[in-house]
């Protein structure tokens, strides 16, 4: 089993990142804030005006360190590739998936996303009662599955899944705790820039958990570009963002959730600029981060494995699953389902 490591988020604007020997050096304004053995660090994530040095760049492609740049919001630039690694044959088996294979990994994922959207509903529905727009967006979600399992072309499995995405976020505030509401308010999913403090929360998670998928596919040798349900697009991990399908309702929608839910962001965290962008305050991005990898550490059941591991490795185990089905040992790509 990969052992789960921590990554180091850079927040700090003037931050100065370098290689001293065998760690990793933070530094801002000459004083050193933090110092860590390179073996310890899985990714490297540089947010805004943060300097890498080239020596420290080198060393994270020869060790397999993930360093991705993204700006203040969350939004990714670009990441340092190493060396690749895996078998050339199964990115041969990746590129030439015929229709079938390509249409039954895109069912899959879709599905086990949609599951998940039902299921956060349906706790919602357990903890604090059902409301009338709650129960038509679970019936919805619930006979968009059933769909799904049957559709036979790409087309109309993006057209169902775009549809069932929509329902959920109809209902999404009512996930929010009556007194954050206001504060907190959400008609639906907006981006590139997010207009409102949910919608920058949601696409900050995303991004990050998107790179994390990415440094999981690539580790197993897989190609995170050439996807199966979202089409190739220069510059985009179209394969991490199908594999970011079925982890975005139950990691990354319930972090957002209990972070205001719990009162650790209020407004005030957040600055509306003149373009109508919305994005954090540094502390309210820290407080992210941190809540982010303290979630990363808790062990859950895998449903495939059936032994409880952290969540944080859990992108590790999918794309090796994945790597296992193009490669015929497996039947069929076993999506990690939330229950």
């Amino acid at each position: 089993m990969k052992k789960l490591q921590n990554s180091l988020y850079v927040t700090r604007q003037g931050a100065y990142v370098h290689k001293e020997r065998e760690t990793v050096v933070i530094e801002h304004e000459r004083k050193k804030l933090m110092q860590v053995p390179i073996h310890s660090v899985s990714g490297l994530f540089c947010f805004g005006n943060v300097l890498v040095s080239p020596a420290l760049m080198g060393f994270c492609g020869e060790k397999g360190v993930n360093l991705a740049f993204f700006t203040e919001y969350g939004r990714f630039y670009g990441r340092l590739q190493g060396k690749k690694s895996g078998n050339v044959l199964l990115r041969r088996a990746q590129y030439n998936a015929d229709q079938s294979t390509s249409l039954e990994i895109a069912r899959s994922v879709v599905a086990a996303k949609l599951v998940g959207c039902r299921n956060v509903l349906l706790r919602q529905q357990r903890n604090h009662g059902e409301t009338a727009s709650l129960g038509r967006a679970v019936k919805h979600l619930a006979a968009s599955i059933r769909l799904a399992k049957y559709v036979d072309n790409l087309d109309s499995l993006r057209g169902i899944e775009g549809d069932a995405a929509a329902q959920y976020f109809a209902v999404f505030e009512e996930l929010i705790n009556k007194s954050a509401r206001e504060e907190f308010a959400f008609s639906g999913r907006n981006r590139r820039p997010p207009r409102d403090p949910v919608n920058a929360l949601l696409s900050f998670v995303y991004s990050i958990l998107g790179q994390d998928i990415s440094a999981a596919l690539s580790g197993v040798g897989l190609d995170p570009q050439v996807g199966y349900l979202h089409a190739d697009r220069p510059g985009r991990d179209s394969l991490a963002q199908d594999l970011l399908e079925e982890f975005r309702p139950w990691l990354a929608d319930r972090l957002v959730l209990s972070l205001i839910n719990r009162k650790q962001l209020k407004a005030t965290d957040f600055v509306t600029e003149s373009s109508g962008a919305v994005r954090m305050s540094d502390d309210a991005r820290k407080t992210l981060l941190v809540s982010y990898q303290e979630r990363k550490q808790q062990e859950v059941m895998h449903p495939f494995l059936k032994e409880k591991v952290p969540i944080g490795i859990i992108p590790h185990i999918q794309a090796m699953l994945l790597a296992r089905h193009l490669r015929k040992d497996l039947e069929r790509y076993p999506p990690r389902v939330f229950r």
